[in-house]
């Protein structure tokens, strides 16, 4: 059975420790090679944008673009789609790969056999 890991980024700039310990987390198992799932919701939306990641700061972290190449290149990133409404964000305002997509395609991810999802 292969594993696959959700990760649910709901934090951004208003609370980086834990933003950046999703994209940390995500991106570390991706390079591991376990099938990733990186969930941008709340103010983590705002990194489905191009550019935005470059202006998050956080002593002693990883770059959040580099943590998010890697995930984007070995796993799957998706938009939240209420999340983006919200902030008036398109599927052409989006980084490429990055898919928009809401709460039914969350649950088919977190419920399916060996899914293991962790919210940030």
């Amino acid at each position: 059975m292969t594993r696959t890991l959700v990760v649910k980024a709901t934090a951004g700039a208003d609370a980086p420790e834990r933003c950046s310990q999703a994209f940390t987390v995500a991106a570390t198992a991706a390079a591991s090679g376990v099938t990733v799932s990186l969930w941008l919701t709340g103010e983590s939306a705002w990194f489905a944008v191009p550019g935005r990641a470059a202006g998050f700061e956080l002593p002693h972290a990883a770059p959040l673009p580099d943590l998010l190449e890697a995930v984007l290149a070995a796993g799957t990133v998706t938009l939240c789609t209420q999340c983006a409404a919200r902030r008036d964000i398109t599927a052409a305002d989006v980084l490429p790969g990055v898919r928009i997509a809401g709460a039914a395609v969350f649950v088919e991810e977190v419920t399916a056999e060996g899914a293991q999802a962790l919210v940030y």
